[in-house]
């Protein structure tokens, strides 16, 4: 098998869990090509990343000259599945019940764009084409595939599927199988296209179990930590609301939220004055030293106004499987990982009051803090593991390998 994996930016800083699984496919012994839509990050602190990001393949990036010279050089090496290629793309762009105006006008160049990608890795005698994310990238990959004559497949995570969706109906219809990193997501895509059961096949985002997690924390100071973009539908002006709350009542806290976007000027002027700080992006690399200095991880998730949600973060996992309590929002996801007040806790998303009652309940009860941890991480050992989802993934591409024609 060799496999192309495709993702707007691959690697991205922020989406630990695309390069893991490529990662994670290459120590298995799999042979796993990258592109970008769009130029991928660069010095994420870990020389296997850097390589990755020198040798993704460019969509997008080598320019407009560039993506139409090769386009047009496949058309005229491959006339039959290019004709077919671009046929499908107008189809798509004509039909699609979830394209706006603007979006319908973007299918024919993403087309054209896939048949660029399909261009230059014709040389690399491709089984399968994989794609993070299900809007732009898997429009390019989807008609890329068609293009190569190649099994396509992939994963969706949030705002992809909901914000940004595009073309997914047909999308759904057409791979070979979709991973589905929930059992909400399974459900949900077979409302929009129902198909077989094994064509829709629960893979979630694994993460590695330390072999040593921290010990319990002793202090009188309730250290809480959270990390991720700063959106929205992540709930930290919540995790600031229930901080003011507990630092009002005389509750010692102190609350570490780490992560860039564009609500992190917002938050710093909401935490003014309060036992809350903001160390910015963190590599991948020093997360594992930020949890270990923490009793509770907090992630408050909700939907946010344009419809955007999480899937199930991979952060929560990860705090999960360092044994750090965890509380977060009650979506139907996230109810997937967490089992309230068996595995961590979980409140109406973004609601402020309760955070601040389940985070002075987990202050003033270490022993409860310590069991909601310990069985937090069995439960990411079981299910929610690296090794036991890329063997799925790979029996998965195992059962659908094909040869290029």
């Amino acid at each position: 098998m060799r496999i192309l994996y495709l993702s707007s930016i691959l690697p991205k800083r922020s989406e630990t869990f695309v390069y893991r699984e490529i990662l994670g496919l290459r120590d298995a012994g799999l042979s796993v090509e990258t592109a970008s839509l769009y130029p991928p990050e660069s010095g994420l602190g870990d020389p296997s990343l850097d390589d990755m990001a020198a040798r993704s393949i460019p969509v997008y990036g080598p320019g407009m000259p560039a993506l139409l010279r090769d386009a047009l050089a496949f058309a005229v090496n491959s006339p039959r599945h290019a004709f077919r290629t671009i046929r499908l793309a107008l189809i798509d762009a004509a039909t699609a019940d979830d394209l706006s105006f603007v979006g319908r006008l973007k299918v024919a160049p993403q087309a054209i764009a896939a048949l660029a990608l399909a261009h230059r890795v014709s040389g690399h005698r491709l089984t399968h084409v994989h794609v993070h994310m299900a809007h732009a990238a898997a429009t390019v990959g989807m008609y890329a595939a068609s293009a190569l004559n190649l099994p396509f497949s992939f994963t969706g995570h949030a705002a992809d599927i909901f914000r940004e969706r595009g073309i997914l109906r047909q999308k759904l219809s057409r791979a070979s199988f979709v991973a589905c990193i929930s059992n909400w997501h399974r459900a949900w895509y077979s409302q929009i296209c129902q198909r077989r059961d094994e064509d829709y096949r629960v893979i979630r985002c694994g993460v590695d179990l330390p072999s040593t997690p921290p010990n319990p924390r002793k202090s009188t100071t309730l250290r809480v930590v959270s990390l991720g973009r700063m959106v929205p539908k992540k709930g930290f002006d919540a995790l600031v609301d229930a901080a003011r709350t507990l630092d009002t009542a005389g509750v010692p806290i102190h609350v570490t939220i780490a992560g860039d976007g564009p609500e992190l000027a917002n938050l710093k002027t909401l935490a003014k004055g309060l036992p809350v700080e903001f160390p910015g992006p963190l590599d991948n690399r020093d997360v594992p030293a930020f949890l270990a200095g923490a009793d509770v991880f907090a992630l408050p998730c909700r939907i946010s106004a344009d419809g955007d949600r999480d899937g199930i973060p991979v952060v929560l996992m990860e705090a999960m499987a360092h044994r750090i309590c965890c509380v977060s929002g009650d979506l139907p996801t996230i109810l997937e990982l967490i089992e309230d007040h068996y595995s961590g806790l979980l409140i109406p998303p973004g609601n402020a009051d309760a955070l601040s009652v389940a985070l002075q309940s987990l202050a003033a009860d270490s022993a409860f803090r310590e069991r909601l941890a310990e069985n937090g991480r069995l439960r990411v050992k079981e299910e929610f593991s690296s090794g036991k989802n890329i063997a799925k993934l790979i029996r998965l591409f195992e059962s659908h390998q094909t040869t290029n024609s």
